[in-house]
């Protein structure tokens, strides 16, 4: 089994459900008592969350670098950046080390095109929904069409996510909110809906959509058990 070299805290509460999800797949895949060899670099989410609002990428990028070298140095044997918003660093990070990175957009776009799906809505940050890094990968290296909320939608499903889901505070009225976002989404034609936001998974489920959501978390987490044990394609669920 190889081991995984996590990037974590951004945040914590989408961090240990990577750490239970990876465990709980390895004990599927493995059985008895194994769970996952793996490293786990925690930020402070505070620092990350600093330099995100003042659009300070580049000092954001050398942080993750950092942490990339650190897990290297520790004997990781690959990369999972387990925050779709940080994947924003993933070119600097990958030419910083030797080790793989697993992307987090690959595993989700692959599950959503063998289902033969090629319309998507994507939530997330205002930086994932916003910003090239993204959906601009699921378009060009996977042939999606992604569609983003307006403005007014996507400015609350961002403001959810840092005021309350990174803190762990779960309220009905977001929920709903997320619910009347996804439905507006489904009127414009989108045919599934990526939970582009580790955090999301925390809100809403299968039953608050019309259409399949394809959550990253873990999906990302299933492709990083599968790479350590050597599974080349991750089956369908």
């Amino acid at each position: 089994m190889q081991v995984i070299g996590l990037i974590g805290g951004m945040s914590w509460k989408s961090s240990a459900e990577y750490y239970r999800l990876i465990n709980e797949e390895v004990r599927t895949r493995l059985g008895g008592l194994h769970s996952a060899r793996c490293l786990l670099w925690s930020f402070d989410f505070a620092d990350i969350e600093i330099l995100q609002r003042l659009d300070r990428w580049d000092e954001a990028a050398a942080l993750m670098v950092d942490a990339a070298q650190r897990l290297e140095r520790g004997g990781a044997d690959f990369l999972v950046i387990a925050t779709n918003t940080m994947h924003i660093a993933a070119p600097q990070v990958q030419a910083a080390t030797s080790l793989p990175l697993l992307h987090i957009a690959d595993p989700t776009a692959e599950r959503i095109k063998a289902a033969g799906l090629r319309r998507v809505g994507l939530l997330g940050t205002a930086f994932t929904m916003e910003q090239d890094f993204y959906k601009g990968r699921l378009a060009r290296e996977h042939g999606l069409e992604v569609l983003v909320p307006e403005s007014r939608d996507r400015a609350t499903v961002h403001r959810i996510i840092y005021s309350e889901l990174v803190q762990g505070q779960i309220h009905e009225t977001s929920r709903l909110a997320y619910r009347e976002a996804i439905v507006r989404l489904v009127e414009r034609g989108a045919e599934a809906i990526i939970l582009g936001c580790t955090e999301i998974m925390l809100l809403i489920g299968q039953e608050d959509s019309p259409v399949p959501l394809y959550d990253t978390t873990g999906l990302h987490a299933e492709a990083a058990v599968a790479r350590a044990l050597g599974i080349h394609k991750v089956e369908e669920k």
